[in-house]
């Protein structure tokens, strides 16, 4: 089976470098001398430091090896720039909705499946995600469904490169 080509945003690219070249430069290093230190002090089969270092190391580089995969395969939108006054909805942008369940007001930023934090402030949601789906390509004034678990209906209220 092919892998599907991720999308990311400018942005999320560039948190994921910055999380790449810290793996690299100062984790990968920190867990060698870990691993030096735990070696020279002795016996191996019973050393915790010394499996404790050697289980961080896989996660390092499993992680390192996520990474340059993501880099590899992935597309990156050009998100600057693009104002949304009658436009569709795209990744990377800011999206202001009322939610007609309730009448709250939510702000939600639209990025790949590798962004989405749905606890930061204001929660960042995947394009693959019911709302991420819901909102691409939809326009101010829309009123959509979102095709959830629970589905309900908002309002599109705004939608910019800014918060």
């Amino acid at each position: 089976m092919a892998d599907e080509r991720m999308i990311l945003t400018k942005e999320g690219k560039n948190k994921l470098y910055e999380e790449y070249r810290h793996l690299i430069d100062v984790d990968r290093p920190e867990v060698i001398e870990a691993l030096k230190a735990a070696r020279a002090q002795g016996d191996l089969s019973e050393n915790a430091d010394y499996d404790a270092a050697r289980d961080r190391q896989a996660q390092i580089e499993a992680r390192i090896t996520e990474i340059e995969h993501i880099f590899d395969t992935a597309a990156v939108v050009d998100d600057s720039g693009k104002e949304n006054s009658g436009k569709k909805i795209h990744m990377g942008n800011f999206v202001k909705f009322k939610d007609l369940s309730d009448g709250s007001i939510v702000t939600v930023k639209i990025a790949s499946t590798v962004e989405a934090d749905p606890l930061a402030t204001p929660a960042i949601v995947s394009d693959k995600s019911a709302l991420g789906t819901t909102l691409l390509g939809a326009q101010v004034g829309d009123i959509k469904s979102v095709n959830s678990d629970d589905p309900y209906e908002i309002e599109i209220l705004s939608a910019s490169n800014e918060e």
